[in-house]
């Protein structure tokens, strides 16, 4: 990676802070939340991340719950956010679909830290259909090691 190429990050609230790499060996940066939003339970709710990004070159943005998030009853809803390099304009804010798994209202504070980036490089690969693989079959999914 050149040193030259920066993660671009347009910021809808400017009053919440810049996201930043919290120590020098940080793999991710945590994302605050825009507003309050409240999640029913049992249910889902979407919740903006105040931030549309634009990776370097040749990256993509990996969007991931930060570990404390289950401790509020909370998880995302699709496990990760694949947010692609183009994915990057003006009005592109970063969501995050959050699924709430008590029995209880969830209340989510402006400012509040619940989601992660980490920044990661990507290849596209041209695709070829066959009729078969030169791989052995290994019994199917979820069977690894299971007699």
């Amino acid at each position: 990676m050149s040193k030259s190429q920066k993660i671009l990050i347009k910021q809808f609230d400017t009053t919440l802070p810049l996201p930043c790499y919290k120590t020098t060996g940080a793999a991710a940066f945590d994302l605050a939340v825009r507003q309050d939003v409240e999640i029913a339970p049992h249910s889902t709710g979407i919740v903006p991340l105040n931030v549309a990004i634009k990776p370097p070159d040749g990256h993509w943005a990996l969007l991931a719950a930060r570990s404390s998030l289950w401790k509020r009853g909370l998880m995302l809803a699709n496990g990760l956010g694949i947010m692609d390099q183009d994915y990057c304009g003006n009005e592109d804010e970063y969501r995050a679909v959050v699924y709430n798994f008590t029995a209880e209202v969830v209340r989510i504070e402006k400012g509040d830290r619940i989601a992660q980036v980490v920044i990661l490089p990507y290849a596209q690969w041209p695709i070829e259909t066959v009729e078969n693989l030169d791989s052995p079959s290994r019994g199917g999914f979820g069977t690894t090691g299971i007699k």
